[in-house]
């Protein structure tokens, strides 16, 4: 059996949502393919629609940026942690590499820690990253924090290009380094349920446009729910687990529709399901969710990043891919969402993008084996 290993950032849930696409379409192409996944995410990412045809270890990959929440980065800790991982990275690449000859790893692919092309390297076996930016472009936005380390992006670099071929997804950056790039279609996890059918499984009301609201794996705990209780002409979905309680309960004549993450999994319905289900997500800019929105033909209500590099690539390509609409913060937290709402949803509809870049990707990987 060949084995395949993927090195996957565990900073948000985007680089683990796309790669699970890119697993779900190679093993479509070759089922007997042996997929380890090693990632500081959690494991029902991949688990979830994939089942028992991915092994997932769990293993600090990267360090990414340390978020305080969804929407505010702690710039000096993330340099700090970044350098602190990766000054040791000629020891992490030893201990990978390890493990990649004892598992008999054919090809490793990364989403896009360094790691994953200096272990491969150590271990003589052929590598490939993909993703739409890359560590050292992001921490290059940081130019004060980052000058008290001046050792590090060098090293994310000289890293970088070990890679055989980096598969370059649309709203990118920062891949000037890698010897082959090859540009690609957006990876997205596209609905195959009927919204329709998935609203009626997940009792949902369909007198009036839904709206998501989903911040990821980071959360966002200040918002006025009291006004967002006033909110007319439309129903606020929130996606929680059992073991969630959430403020919104204070409001029971109000719009909010509550969602069971264990209900949406005993149906056998996945998160881009529920995407393709409603009308808006109010959400903050990441590749994930605008790729998601963008296949699912969702509309998409966003707020600033804080001191993020990927933000303005993102926002400058999402008009020609979805209807999006930016609310400040203060509006947000505030819980003034109507009026951009409606703003957003008088725009008109934006023609599909290609959404194969799994399949193109998937096809490319085989080849390499």
């Amino acid at each position: 059996m060949t084995t395949v290993v993927f090195y996957v950032s565990g900073h948000g849930f985007g680089h683990s949502s796309r790669q699970s696409e890119v697993i779900r379409s190679l093993l479509a192409r070759c089922p007997d393919l042996e997929v380890i996944v090693r990632t500081s995410a959690p494991a029902w990412l991949f688990e979830n629609g994939l089942g028992d045809q991915v092994r997932v270890d769990a293993l600090n990959t990267d360090t990414g940026v340390i978020q305080v929440d969804s929407l505010t980065v702690d710039v000096d800790a993330s340099i700090s942690s970044a350098w602190a991982f990766h000054e040791r990275l000629d020891e992490f690449t030893i201990a990978e590499a390890l493990r990649l000859k004892a598992c008999h790893a054919a090809l490793v692919i990364g989403d896009i820690p360094p790691l994953a092309f200096g272990a491969a390297a150590r271990a003589g076996i052929p590598s490939a990253a993909i993703g739409n930016f890359t560590w050292d472009w992001i921490y290059e936005g940081y130019p004060v924090e980052v000058a008290r380390v001046p050792a590090l992006l060098p090293l994310l670099r000289d890293t970088y290009r070990e890679a055989v071929v980096a598969w370059r997804l649309p709203l990118h950056a920062g891949f000037e380094i890698f010897r082959h790039v090859v540009d690609v279609p957006l990876v997205a996890r596209c609905s195959t349920r009927n919204p329709d059918e998935v609203r009626h499984l997940l009792d949902l009301p369909s007198d009036a446009p839904l709206v998501l609201f989903t911040f990821g794996r980071y959360g966002l705990p200040r918002i006025n729910w009291s006004t967002v209780a006033q909110l007319t002409g439309y129903h606020v979905v929130l996606a929680t687990s059992e073991s969630q309680l959430d403020q919104t309960t204070s409001y029971p004549g109000g719009p909010f529709v509550r969602v069971n993450t264990a209900v949406m999994e005993h149906h056998g319905l996945r998160y881009e399901d529920l995407v393709a289900a409603v009308e808006v997500v109010i959400a903050k800019p990441g590749y994930g969710i605008i790729a998601e929105c963008a296949a699912n033909d969702t509309a998409m209500l966003y707020t600033s990043r804080g001191r993020f590099r990927e933000y303005k690539l993102l926002t400058d390509g999402m008009p020609e891919l979805i209807r999006s609409e930016f609310i400040a913060h203060d509006e947000l937290f505030r819980g003034s969402w109507q009026v951009h709402i409606d703003t957003l949803l008088a725009q008109p509809p934006r023609p599909r993008p290609d959404v194969k870049g799994a399949d193109v990707i998937a096809d490319g990987l085989l080849e390499m084996l």
